[in-house]
């Protein structure tokens, strides 16, 4: 039988919940701002004997990166976690995880990236590396980190996926903020992320393989062509995943979550903590009669397209949040793919874009308000206007 027990943790702490529970072989960890307590929570689990977790301390991000690498390759289930700066030493690596279709799990606290240095939340670092290769969730609550980390071990193990995993949330606003949240007995858990055996481990010296070898141009396009084909092979199986997770923890978890979405004039497709504002002015905007909705992204890669524009065709006017610039670039990541998914349909909606948040700046409940006015206007109008736009920044 299924045991649930209400605690009041951060994110950080609903993480190393996660890790405790999973009990993963080898953890690499260094630490950094805003991540460093999900691995002080879980190096104390280790003290104290609650896991069989060999915890190595490294002397970098590249070097933790590098040794969760090592420590899958030889058949290990393999965890890190990091922010910002440090994803971006472990840039190299986190290709080459991808590269050999390695299962890592690796917890991001998102932080704006350097420079100027800054150790408050955006999606800089996250969305910097969405076409590494790697599986991205994401996660409005300490709650949804705590079980995107559990689904994330399952998601990157089976046998026609072999890709790492990156469980994102938002650093300090959710990291650090104390919550309720709903935990699973371990038993429950340890039953449904189950054992791991290895893929072609290292070490089976009987059936040996090679890893990492040089891949000129007679086999490196193949192995690209691979992992693209892996990542389509995600898309069901993610979602047969979190259906199975989601009966055992009551909910329907989806790629894109939506809220009020079915008469919708206006709607905001968000991803992380800032949903819950927009809910609660979802929540406000209703009771004046107003037609609003929200649409949450929880996964961002592999992206499901056709999903998408399924869900938006029949919206007048959509709104695309991004926590983060894609310089140069006509938008943010989430908007040019949300662009991208509605391109060749018949009915589509208008769309605009806004870049907020960046570096921590908050994002209120009257900004949500005046996004969702914004696209009032748009709809009344027909006429998008400026599709690009700062909310929040100083003019």
């Amino acid at each position: 039988m299924v045991k649930k027990v209400l605690k009041a943790l951060t994110g950080a702490e609903c993480v190393a919940e996660a890790m405790r529970q999973i009990n993963p072989d080898v953890v690499a960890a260094y630490p950094i701002t805003p991540q460093t307590p999900i691995m002080h929570a879980f190096s104390q689990f280790v003290a104290d004997g609650k896991v069989d977790t060999e915890f190595v301390t490294v002397e970098s991000e590249h070097s933790a990166m590098s040794a969760t690498v090592g420590a899958s390759a030889a058949g290990s289930r393999a965890m890190t976690a990091t922010s910002s700066n440090g994803l971006a030493l472990m840039w190299e690596v986190v290709h080459i995880a991808a590269s050999t279709r390695l299962p890592i799990v690796m917890n991001v606290v998102n932080r704006a990236l350097s420079g100027p240095i800054n150790i408050h939340c955006d999606h800089s670092d996250s969305m910097g590396c969405r076409d590494a290769g790697w599986i991205q969730l994401y996660s409005e609550t300490g709650e949804e980190a705590y079980h995107n980390t559990i689904m994330a071990v399952r998601i990157a193990e089976h046998p026609d996926v072999l890709l790492p995993v990156m469980v994102c949330q938002d650093g300090f606003i959710t990291s650090h903020s104390v919550e309720t949240s709903e935990i699973l007995d371990d038993e429950t858990v340890k039953n449904f992320i189950g054992e791991h055996n290895g893929h072609h481990p290292l070490l089976k010296t009987e059936n040996p393989v090679t890893v990492g070898p040089l891949d000129l141009f007679d086999y490196y396009f193949e192995h690209k062509r691979q992992q693209l084909d892996a990542m389509e092979r995600a898309k069901p199986i993610i979602q047969s995943i979190f259906d199975e997770f989601g009966a055992i923890v009551g909910r329907k978890i989806e790629f894109f979550e939506p809220y009020m979405l079915d008469d919708a004039e206006e709607a905001v497709i968000c991803l992380s903590s800032s949903c819950g504002t927009l809910r609660h002015v979802v929540d406000e905007l209703r009771k004046q009669g107003r037609k609003v909705g929200l649409l949450k992204v929880r996964v961002f890669r592999p992206f499901d397209q056709n999903k998408l524009a399924e869900m938006i065709r029949h919206i007048p006017v959509v709104g695309v949040m991004d926590r983060s610039a894609s310089f140069g670039a006509f938008g943010g990541p989430v908007f040019m793919e949300v662009r991208n998914a509605i391109a060749d349909e018949s009915q589509k909606p208008l769309t605009v874009n806004y870049i907020y948040g960046l570096g921590g700046r908050e994002f209120t409940v009257e900004q949500a308000k005046q996004v969702f006015d914004e696209l009032r206007q748009v709809r009344e109008s027909g006429n998008p206007g400026i599709k690009v736009r700062t909310l929040g920044v100083r003019e």
